[in-house]
């Protein structure tokens, strides 16, 4: 089985992550993916004329990006399990469902932020967006909350 494992470095991402190292087989094959999404300042920073400031943010969140994929491929190497990662640039939806489709994923796994009413509206949702058009099975693994 070829599962992606969508990342963000939340806690729900983190659920994630979890759920796939307890319920993966040695013979599958792990993909951990974050998507970074550019800010809308960078499309316009020429105009800005804070193109500097913002390339200085936008590679920092590379960087950051970068080095949760490689201690969550890390994590799962070192408990014997196929694993490989990706850091892509765009939108979180698209990207997810492209890479799935390129790679042949059988399994998405990511978590649910559990965003309701107004901020669901506005910020949208990765995880039903993903298991709305996906072409392979979806896992959202959701995080209760701690009161």
């Amino acid at each position: 089985m070829r599962i992606i494992v969508a990342v963000d470095g939340s806690r729900f991402s983190d659920a994630a992550v979890q759920f796939v190292m307890a319920q993966a087989r040695p013979t599958d094959e792990i993909r951990v993916l974050h998507v970074l999404e550019p800010p809308p300042l960078l499309a316009v920073r020429e105009m800005s004329g804070q193109g500097s400031a913002l390339e200085k943010v936008w590679e920092s969140e590379k960087k950051v990006a970068h080095e949760l994929v490689e201690k969550t491929t890390e994590l799962y190497r070192s408990k014997g399990m196929k694993v490989t990662g990706s850091v892509q640039d765009g939108d979180a939806k698209s990207t997810i469902l492209q890479a799935a489709k390129e790679w042949r994923a059988d399994l998405i796994v990511l978590g649910s932020h559990g965003r309701k009413g107004l901020e669901h509206f506005l910020m949208g949702s990765v995880s039903d967006a993903v298991a709305r058009h996906a072409g392979c099975s979806v896992e959202i693994v959701r995080v209760g909350s701690k009161h």
